[in-house]
C-alpha cells in the first residue's frame, strides 16, 4: 500500500467552533483525507459552518453532543481561541478523555492544548504547544518542549502552523502504528 492511502479505513474526529485556527483545522484535514482516512468535524451544533479566526468557514458533520467516541481511531484538536470555549463543555472532555483511556491518538496543535489539559490527560506527557499556553500545559503536569513536533505514545502535539508539515507526518506515524 502506498504511503498517500497508509490510512484507508481510519476514521479521524476533529473539533470546530468558531475561532478555530484556519490552518490548523484545514492542513491536517485535508492530509489525512489525502492518506485515506475519513474526516469528521464535530461542532456545538451539526451542519453549521463556523468561522475560522481568518475567515475561513468550516461546516460540522456532526454534534458533539451525539459523537460516539468508538468509532474513531484518533481525535485531532486545532488551535486558535476555539479550544478555551470547548474546554468547557463535559462531552469534549468525556471524548478526550475516552481517547486517552484506550491509548488511541490525540493531536493538539498550538492553543488545541487547552482541551487535553481541561480534560486532565497531559499529567507526565511530554508535550509542545503555543509558547501562550507553556504555563498552562507545566501546571497541568505536562513536559514542556519547544520543537516543531513532539509524540508521546499516543499524545501528539506541534507550537503553530508552521510546523503543520510536522505535525501531520507525526500524526500519521501514529496513526498507522510506524515507530517514532
Amino acid at each position: 500500500m502506498s504511503e498517500s492511502r497508509e490510512l484507508l479505513g481510519r476514521r479521524l474526529l476533529c473539533f470546530v467552533d468558531d475561532i478555530y485556527e484556519d490552518l490548523e483545522l484545514w492542513y491536517p484535514k485535508l492530509r489525512m483525507i489525502e492518506a485515506g482516512a475519513e474526516f469528521v468535524v464535530a461542532g456545538p451544533q451539526a451542519g453549521t459552518t463556523y468561522r475560522g479566526k481568518h475567515g475561513y468557514p468550516c461546516r460540522s458533520d456532526v454534534a458533539i453532543a451525539e459523537v460516539d467516541d468508538s468509532g474513531f481511531d484518533g481525535l485531532v484538536v486545532p488551535g486558535g481561541f476555539m479550544p478555551d470555549k470547548l474546554r468547557r463543555d463535559p462531552k469534549v472532555l468525556e471524548l478526550v478523555r475516552a481517547f486517552d483511556r484506550t491509548g488511541r491518538p490525540i493531536g493538539a496543535i498550538c492553543h488545541g492544548g487547552w482541551i487535553p489539559i481541561s480534560a486532565g490527560v497531559y499529567r507526565g506527557v511530554r508535550v509542545t504547544g503555543s509558547p501562550g499556553i507553556k504555563d498552562d500545559l507545566t501546571n497541568a503536569g505536562a513536559i514542556w518542549e519547544d520543537a516543531p513536533v513532539v509524540i508521546d505514545r499516543h499524545h501528539v502535539s506541534s507550537r503553530k502552523p508552521d510546523d503543520l508539515p510536522e505535525f501531520c507526518q507525526g500524526l500519521l506515524k501514529v496513526l498507522s502504528g510506524r515507530p517514532t
